[in-house]
């Protein structure tokens, strides 16, 4: 079942798209990457895949109506990680706080600009961010920042898009914690190929399913069974 919801950041009021499966094992929240929001086709596709993988999702915009109207004209928000940061960073706790959520671990998926606004609220919140992944990312972009995220991190882009693998390789080398650089072959940046969009939707569900910790009575369910 999808809700829209509503939630309250410093400046502003985002709108987003809460989906929550039975049983939830984690919930993903989604940074949208430039010129893009909760409706887009290519994150929502991955989305439906990590809701079928038992994971809670949140699709929100990080701009205000106002504020996409202005940058569809400007550009000026888009690349604005700053921004776009903070607002992940106060999407993250709200979901630590909303009862729907309680106890579920938190990862961030980002695409494009939004994988660097998903790697800073990361560095940001080390104990409540469990794990990230980028599809097709600028994880550059989070600059100083990469320094500081300790999660485990798959960065995902296309075999067909040399300037953003050797972008992301050089972020790599910077980040302290677990990495993996996946290519997926004949891709280009938007994984427009047929069956690309869904080798990124594996590759991101299994990262999630392998890396958000289990709720507490899954654990000690867990240790019954063994």
């Amino acid at each position: 079942m999808e809700e829209s919801v509503r939630v309250h950041v410093a400046d502003a009021v985002l709108e987003a798209d809460l989906a929550v499966p039975a049983d939830p094992r984690g919930v993903v929240l989604f940074a949208h990457g430039s010129g893009s929001g909760r409706h887009s086709p290519r994150n929502r596709h991955v989305a439906g895949r990590l809701q079928a993988a038992g994971l809670a999702t949140v699709l929100a915009d990080l701009l205000t109506l106002a504020e996409d109207r202005r940058d569809s004209l400007t550009g000026e928000y888009r690349f604005d990680i700053d921004l776009l940061a903070g607002r992940m960073t106060c999407l993250t706790n709200w979901a630590e706080a909303d009862p729907r959520l309680t106890g579920l671990g938190i990862g961030l998926f980002g695409a494009s600009t939004g994988a660097a606004a998903a790697l800073v609220a990361a560095a940001h919140r080390p104990d409540t961010v469990r794990a990230v992944v980028s599809r097709g990312g600028r994880p550059d972009l989070a600059e100083d920042s990469l320094v500081r995220v300790e999660c485990p991190t798959l960065l995902i882009v296309g075999g067909d898009d040399p300037i953003v693998i050797d972008l992301n390789r050089q972020a790599q080398r910077r980040m302290p914690g677990e990495t993996r650089l996946e290519i997926v072959p004949g891709a280009t940046h938007l994984f427009e190929e047929p069956g690309a969009l869904d080798q990124v939707a594996d590759l991101a569900a299994d990262w999630f399913v392998s890396h958000l910790p289990p709720l507490p009575g899954d654990l000690t369910q867990e240790g019954q069974a063994g």
